[in-house]
This record gives structure tokens, C-alpha cells and sequence, in this order.
């Protein structure tokens, strides 16, 4: 492997992590059936220029994996997710970027062990900051967190 194949895997990695958030997003805003929404993300939104701003080439195996993962597996992922919210708080009273913040991040940490627990939460804080302020960004660093412990024994 060369010097530079990791950082552009790293940057793929990255790239198809935001993406799989505004994928289980706009599933979640417009109920589109999964094939579709792989196929749009496929043909129209990975590695694309999108309002003058080029988006990094996404790892597409790795994108299926989280977007499919999470859509097959958001059952046990929510109640990770439930475990580790304040009292009084649900799912449904996160907004729905940060709800595909954390169920991409609990995912992983879940189901990717070939994934280091530092990486998957720094870049779901990464993710976070795109969207949100520095305290938001924290709440997903604490809570992933709390999940990783949990599920990473």
C-alpha cells in the first residue's frame, strides 16, 4: 500500500459516511424503497459536483453496507441509541439529521468491528459539526460513546 492510498481510502470512507446520512435521511423525509435509493446515491450523488461543490468518491461497498446495515438492523440500533439518551427523551425528539448521525455511528459500532471505536466516533463528530454547532457535535461524541462501551466490551 502507498503513502497516499490511505488517505484517499480514508477520505472515501468519509465521503460515503456523510453520504449514507443524507441517504437514510431523505428515506426517512420521502420513504423512498432502499433499491432506489442506492441506485439515486449511485448514479446521481457519489463522487458528484453537486451546487458547485465536488464531493470526494465514496467507498460504494462501504455506503451500501451503512445504508442497508441501518435500514436492516434499526430496531436493535434505536434501542442502542434509547439506552444512552437522558430520561424523558425518545428517538422521535431527535431531529432527523442527528437521528442518521447516530444510528450511522451505532451501526458501525455495532456490526463493523474491522472499524476502530476512535475512528467511527470521530468521524460521526465530523459528520455532525457539517450540520450542526460544537455542542451537538459533542452530544454525538458522548452518546456514541456510551454505545461503543457497550456493544465493544
Amino acid at each position: 500500500m502507498t503513502a497516499t492510498a490511505k488517505p484517499n481510502r480514508a477520505a472515501s470512507r468519509s465521503a460515503a459516511r456523510l453520504a449514507a446520512v443524507q441517504a437514510l435521511y431523505q428515506q426517512e423525509m420521502e420513504a423512498t424503497k432502499l433499491p432506489v435509493l442506492l441506485t439515486e446515491f449511485h448514479n446521481h450523488r457519489l463522487g458528484a459536483e453537486i451546487e458547485d461543490e465536488q464531493y470526494h468518491d465514496a467507498e460504494v461497498a462501504f455506503f451500501d453496507d451503512l445504508v442497508t446495515g441501518v435500514d436492516a438492523r434499526r430496531t436493535e440500533i434505536d434501542a442502542q441509541i434509547v439506552s444512552k439518551l437522558a430520561a424523558g427523551w425518545t428517538i422521535e425528539r431527535l431531529d432527523k439529521p442527528m437521528r442518521q448521525i447516530l444510528r450511522c455511528g451505532a451501526y458501525e459500532l455495532i456490526a463493523r468491528p474491522d472499524v476502530r471505536t476512535g475512528t467511527i466516533i470521530s468521524e460521526y463528530v465530523d459528520v455532525a459539526k457539517a450540520f450542526y454547532e460544537k455542542r451537538e457535535a459533542g452530544f454525538v461524541n458522548g452518546l456514541l460513546d456510551g454505545i461503543a462501551k457497550a456493544v465493544r466490551a
